[in-house]
């Protein structure tokens, strides 16, 4: 009874149970301090802040917890059960908040900072690579995280923050994304070397027409591109395999099951032959994104600034 009277007395008529979290924390560095010195005077040396502002803040905490932490003797204290047990924890808790800011300081620093970029399939075999290592040669310390994805996965984790940048195709357009065209990537008619129009360099898509087609799934820039210039070309494309990825679909059509619309490969590959498309134009925009109003650390926004300045030249020159 004695102890359920003692934490009646100490609960604060504000606390609520569901809010300790966010009450409790700027407290606990203070608990600490306090605790690690078993004196307030010390402690609030420490702490750089006034005796009374400590002695305030630890008392309030006592209440909202609704248990005594320290057992007092004039400005030396001394621990209760109650409060060794709430030490660790509170310690934990102050370790991992110090260990998070050192982190998110890390990832800011102008020299060895890092960047979070998101970039199409077709763009990792040599594009990225190739950017990266130009980038690094004036930043060498600057560390990527590096996402490949289609289109619209990754202007989803633009938008949930856990991109900084993407370099995507088609360029998007949306209120709430700043994208900047870079650079524009004529596509291919690849088909089978014993195909009908293999012994041609260049063709019109509505030869193609009455073609099987090996395309990218829906949701990718590429296949909505691809769906485009053939309506253009007067004709809807009979789709008989979809992928996830370019080399993929080129093998696809080298062994004889479709015609494909593609990028350049990074290098050339047997058993195909890509076709220049004289009409319609077939070209895709390639653009880079980020999240409108998004403050940008120091490395993101070097990065930012290098990949801007890449405009027209973004993309090796095809083989």
């Amino acid at each position: 009874m004695v102890h359920e009277y003692r934490s009646q007395r100490w609960l604060s008529p504000n606390s609520n149970e569901e809010d300790m979290g966010p009450l409790l924390a700027p407290r606990l560095a203070y608990f600490a301090a306090v605790a690690r010195h078993e004196h307030v005077t010390r402690a609030a040396q420490e702490m750089g802040v006034p005796q009374s502002t400590l002695s305030r803040a630890v008392v309030r905490l006592e209440q909202d917890l609704g248990v005594a932490l320290f057992a007092r003797k004039g400005r030396t204290v001394s621990l209760t059960p109650a409060g060794r047990t709430f030490l660790a924890s509170a310690e934990r808790a102050l370790a991992e908040v110090e260990r998070a800011a050192d982190s998110v300081r890390a990832d800011a620093d102008p020299s060895a900072g890092r960047v979070a970029f998101g970039f199409l399939h077709t763009m990792g075999s040599e594009t990225v690579p190739g950017l990266i290592r130009a980038f690094r040669a004036d930043h060498p310390k600057v560390r990527f995280t590096l996402v490949q994805n289609y289109g619209e996965a990754m202007i989803e984790r633009l938008r949930a923050g856990e991109l900084d940048l993407c370099l995507t195709s088609p360029v998007p357009d949306a209120p709430d994304l700043v994208a900047r065209r870079l650079d524009e990537q004529r596509l291919r008619l690849v088909v089978p070397d014993d195909h009908r129009l293999a012994g041609r360099k260049r063709v019109r898509l509505a030869e193609a027409a009455d073609e099987t087609f090996v395309t990218l799934e829906p949701g990718y820039g590429l296949r909505r591109i691809t769906d485009d210039l053939c309506t253009e070309a007067g004709f809807t494309p009979r789709v008989a395999f979809e992928g996830e990825e370019a080399e993929t679909l080129r093998g696809l059509v080298a062994a004889g099951l479709g015609v494909a619309l593609l990028p350049p490969p990074a290098v050339p590959r047997p058993g195909v032959v890509e076709l220049t498309v004289t009409a319609p134009r077939a070209a895709r925009e390639i653009g880079v994104a980020w999240l409108d109003g998004h403050p940008d650390t120091p490395p993101v926004a070097a990065f930012k600034k290098f990949l801007l300045s890449r405009r027209g030249k973004l993309l090796p020159e095809p083989e």
